[in-house]
């Protein structure tokens, strides 16, 4: 029973870290949603498609850029 209660903080953080990650997608929805674009309207499809390929190019490394690996 001592070792449950930590366990159980522990999954819990984790659980609330995670949920607070969303996709680009998602964001990009609700971006355009939050400036009053209706899900289906041209004007969302074309909002959104911008907004995905926003998102895609400030989380994508810079052209010519090597990956390093981690150090964790």
């Amino acid at each position: 029973m001592k070792n449950f209660l930590p366990l159980l903080l522990t999954t819990l953080t984790v659980c609330l870290c995670l949920s607070a990650c969303g996709t680009v997608e998602s964001a990009a929805q609700d971006d355009c949603t939050s400036i009053g674009w209706q899900v289906g309207t041209p004007g969302y499809e074309r909002c959104f498609k911008s907004r995905v390929n926003e998102r895609n190019m400030d989380y994508s490394n810079p052209p010519g850029d090597q990956p390093r690996p981690s150090l964790l």
